[in-house]
């Protein structure tokens, strides 16, 4: 019964960094590495220094802006020996970042299928969207610093999947980051774990019936 209810999902929930781009893990540890230190300190800060953790949540929910953030994080990283100047440091941090046209391939084949899908992305620093129109790549766009909520919270989600119309059951959440799906599973979604285009186009396939 359990699978029967899966291979009923119509609907995809997506991010962005990481899955409709190349990896934003993989940006920030060049990014480390071009401060001349260890290349894991800017994620190391940001997964467990409570005060870079805090900014990075005031941001993402929309409660300080870009520069605020910079300037936090700049102050964060030079406590921690890297010397670094605020200004445009989002930007740089995401330098290395490239978008993913196989995904948005696959996003299109699967509206054209009539898979409704809603981009779910945690926002970060300006200009993370440049290059991708959101308005064509989906129906509905959920960015975390405009509805004031961020992944993994359950509320997100519930969000984008009442602006689509279905009920969480019926949607499979794509993500890079587990616990992003973890947070999204809570309500019901289902999940596929991103590694590649053509991975994820064959996990949707062969655990949930979702073809192009």
């Amino acid at each position: 019964m359990s699978d029967m209810r899966e291979r009923e999902r119509t609907a995809i929930l997506v991010d962005f960094g990481g899955v409709l781009t190349s990896s934003v893990l993989w940006a920030f540890s060049d990014f480390g590495a071009s401060l001349g230190g260890d290349p894991r300190l800017p994620l190391d800060l940001l997964r467990r220094d409570q005060p870079s953790r805090a900014l990075l949540a005031d941001h993402e929910c929309g409660r300080i802006g870009t520069e605020a953030f910079e300037k936090g994080f700049a102050e964060r990283l030079r406590a921690h020996g890297a010397d670094v100047a605020a200004e445009g440091l989002t930007a740089r941090m995401q330098a290395g970042v490239t978008i993913d046209r196989d995904m948005l391939a696959l996003l299109d084949g699967l509206r054209a299928a009539g898979r409704p899908v809603a981009l779910v992305s945690n926002s970060f620093g300006t200009g993370a969207y440049d290059g991708v129109d959101l308005a064509a790549v989906a129906d509905v766009v959920v960015i975390s610093a405009e509805v004031g909520v961020r992944k993994p919270s359950r509320r997100i989600y519930a969000l984008a999947c009442e602006r689509l119309g279905v009920h969480p059951e019926e949607a499979v959440m794509i993500d890079d980051l587990r616990q992003n799906l973890d947070g999204a599973a809570r309500i019901g979604i289902g999940g596929v774990l991103h590694t590649s285009a053509a991975d994820t186009r064959r996990q949707l396939a062969e655990r949930f019936g979702i073809t192009t």
